[in-house]
């Protein structure tokens, strides 16, 4: 069965946010929650020349990249009714048009206790995306995040909520690459 179908049948849907959705869903939605997703790891792997960086000098943001020994926290966002459409329309233009990401369905598991798992729809940019940047050294990724901007911000924003998010969220996970990232960005600004 296709998502489309499946969201049809239920009648609503779970949005799953590792990023920027993570604090700025920009759609409605009934309710989130925090919780993670098995199988894949968030990397800062994929270019921005729209939100967080431009033509010359893309941003850095995450995308996932499959890792059988990972797992990836966020937030889901439950849709119902009307606010399915309408998010699936924002989130097409925000992710796939301007990002060139793709959709899949994972399984995303609460953090709250005794949450079954759900399914969710989560945005994945892959390889074979013209602007996906793929592996670099924390050094290197830091030098770019900290001198990129974009339409809605600087490239440090998007790392420092993200970032923050966790902290606050998730205090129990070590997200190690988000963490030296944003390490690496800080010793390169100036004290």
């Amino acid at each position: 069965m296709k998502p489309r179908e499946m969201i049809k049948e239920k009648g609503n849907l779970w949005i799953f946010g590792y990023g920027s959705l993570v604090w700025k869903p920009d759609f409605a939605y009934k309710r989130s929650k925090v919780g993670f997703i098995k199988g894949y790891k968030r990397l800062f792997w994929h270019g921005d020349t729209f939100y967080r960086g431009d033509k010359e000098k893309p941003g850095r943001v995450v995308t996932l990249v499959e890792d059988q020994e990972s797992c990836t926290w966020g937030v889901a966002y439950e849709v119902t009714d009307s606010q399915i459409e309408e998010s699936l329309q924002h989130l097409n233009t925000r992710e796939v048009v301007m990002g060139g990401y793709i959709t899949k369905m994972v399984e995303f598991i609460p953090k709250e206790k005794g949450q079954g798992a759900l399914l969710a729809l989560v945005y994945i940019a892959t390889s074979d995306n013209p602007i996906y940047l793929g592996p670099a050294s924390d050094k290197e990724i830091a030098a770019q995040i900290a001198t990129c901007r974009g339409n809605t911000g600087h490239n440090m924003e998007y790392l420092v909520r993200l970032a923050e998010f966790m902290r606050l969220d998730c205090p129990e996970v070590n997200d190690e690459h988000l963490f030296s990232i944003e390490a690496a960005v800080l010793n390169i600004l100036p004290t």
